[in-house]
């Protein structure tokens, strides 16, 4: 098992087909105790439930600070370390330039991008004292190749932010034998797209696909697992693509 005694958390994993819940099984399965944050606090509570014994369900506000450091105070009480973050948690909005809203932009910006910052900074410091830690951030395929089938241009530029501030975390978080690394999938079946794509458009999709399928939750929950153990110990400040082939740069 490649977390055996490691303790993980991950924002944004309460939905049943989501990336962040598929993260948190198959950390579990392979040894971590898991820490769910959700804005959802119920939804967090049942992801832990399901997990088994010994996993954490918390309520957290990634674009509220206090939130955060009050979620990193309950998860460091309760599993006394954290050797893992996966700052997962997003949402998207399927506008168009002119269509973005002071309100929008707020809001999208502050989940996705701030957010990051905000868990990150909630637990840095215990990071730090223990001179360990990877921290995974979720970007987009979005924000490399500027806009993708759901998000808009606000979408993409809070993905693109996080890529900016991970690789920046990186650097200087480094000497504190802290990791930071980044995570940009392609169309991936979750509940977001998972009920906007017609059969019609999933066959068309596919077309400018190499591996000629569309990405599973689990796809990308593999790549976390690598970034999150030990096989991934000489690897900061990367972005890694699931994508499928959909963008190959």
């Amino acid at each position: 098992m490649l977390l055996r005694d490691k303790t993980a958390v991950i924002s944004g994993a309460a939905s049943e087909r989501g990336i962040g819940r598929a993260t948190a099984r198959l950390f579990a399965e392979h040894g971590a105790r898991v820490a769910i944050l959700d804005l959802d606090a119920d939804g967090a509570a049942r992801a832990a439930a399901e997990l088994g014994p010994g996993h954490l369900g918390l309520r957290c506000d990634v674009a509220d600070a206090a939130s955060c450091r009050h979620a990193a105070e309950q998860v460091l009480t309760a599993f006394g370390k954290v050797d893992v973050l996966v700052n997962n948690a997003g949402v998207t909005q399927p506008l168009k330039v002119m269509d973005v809203r002071p309100e929008d932009w707020e809001f999208v910006v502050d989940v996705n991008m701030t957010g990051v910052l905000y868990l990150s900074q909630a637990f840095i410091p215990h990071m730090r004292s223990r001179k360990q830690g990877s921290i995974a951030c979720m970007s987009s395929v979005s924000a490399q190749r500027g806009g993708g089938i759901f998000g808009g241009p606000h979408y993409s530029a809070a993905k693109a932010g996080v890529l900016g501030l991970a690789k920046a975390m990186a650097r200087e978080l480094g000497p504190d034998g802290i990791r930071v690394n980044s995570v940009t999938p392609g169309l991936i079946q979750t509940d977001i797209t998972g009920d906007k794509l017609t059969p019609e458009m999933k066959a068309e999709i596919v077309k400018g696909i190499p591996l000629s399928r569309l990405g599973e939750a689990r796809d990308v929950a593999n790549i976390y697992l690598f970034l999150a153990s030990d096989l991934s110990a000489y690897v900061t400040g990367a972005v890694i693509d699931v994508n499928g082939g959909m963008l190959i740069h």
